[in-house]
């Protein structure tokens, strides 16, 4: 049975992914959580509120996120130094980088349609999702 974190970008586009691609038992982090949540509040119209506040729903109905702790935040320290080290900086992906870094701390592969955006993580195992 695998076992994987969805990046916040699977749950976006979740209807236009074959489920055959995702992992048996999914999760999601805290930071999905958190920007799912941004998502109603920033809808440039009341349909797209609607639908993210939708989306926001079930995320929450549909799992039980993973934290952002101690030991995710030890990690981020290593996440943070990759992408340093790859002269990317960290804080224009941050969100990205703290889901790496508790997918790192539970060792767990991430699962996104944006793979670029969790590139030169060192020790990060990335899975590509294409959209249909």
């Amino acid at each position: 049975m695998s076992e994987g974190i969805l990046d916040t970008s699977i749950l976006i586009d979740r209807e236009r992914i074959d489920s055959s691609e995702l992992p048996d038992e999914q999760l999601i982090t805290t930071i999905t959580l958190a920007e799912l949540s941004a998502g109603p509040l920033v809808a440039s119209t009341d349909q797209e509120r609607a639908r993210r506040q939708l989306r926001l729903q079930r995320a929450e109905t549909d799992f039980d996120p993973l934290q952002f702790d101690a030991s995710a935040a030890l990690m981020f320290g290593q996440v943070s130094a990759s992408l340093r080290r790859a002269r990317r900086k960290a804080m224009a992906r941050t969100f990205d980088a703290l889901i790496a870094a508790i997918a790192l701390a539970h060792g767990l592969p991430v699962y996104t349609c944006n793979p670029d955006d969790f590139g030169h993580i060192d020790g990060l195992q990335v899975i590509p999702v294409r959209r249909r």
